[in-house]
């Protein structure tokens, strides 16, 4: 089994010293979900939402999520991202927003988390945008679906 890396030998915790990897581009894309009740929806995709545009606000929270990742992540390093994508689709059968986030990064260490944390707090952000309106909302399957990039070579989950 692989060792943890953010363990020393005596077990406690530390952030990985990544400063004699190499610097590549590295790429992360992360999905996940978030079902509601199809009125919810209905409100959302009509702009009918009391707080705003639901789409706009929680595309905007997941990029600036994902650039404060270490700063919520403690063993995160801080990093340099050149692009954050946050992409949010409507489905009808269930009612729901499937929410998308690639990012990019040239650096030592990869951008997985951050992507993940896009996803999440985007979904959060529907959630808070719509819980007057339905507080029965699932947010959910948030995972890594790709990755490229660095020493581990290139991760893409079967769907």
């Amino acid at each position: 089994m692989t060792q943890l890396s953010h363990l020393d030998e005596q077990g406690r915790a530390r952030m990985v010293d990544v400063s004699d990897k190499d610097t590549t581009s590295r790429i992360a894309v992360a999905r996940g979900t978030i079902r509601m009740q199809p009125k919810t929806l209905g409100l959302i995709l009509e702009e009918k939402i009391a707080k705003g545009d639901v789409f706009s606000v929680a595309r905007v929270a997941g990029i600036m999520a994902a650039k404060k990742t270490s700063e919520l992540i403690p063993m995160c390093h801080p990093l340099n991202i050149t692009s954050v994508k946050v992409d949010l689709t409507a489905r009808q059968k269930p009612a729901r927003v499937d929410i998308e986030a690639s990012v990019r990064v040239s650096g030592k260490t990869g951008v997985e988390m951050e992507a993940m944390t896009a996803v999440s707090v985007a979904g959060l952000t529907i959630y808070d945008m719509c819980k007057a309106v339905d507080r029965e909302m699932i947010i959910g399957e948030i995972r890594l679906v790709e990755k490229s990039g660095g020493k581990s070579g290139t991760f893409i989950r079967k769907e």
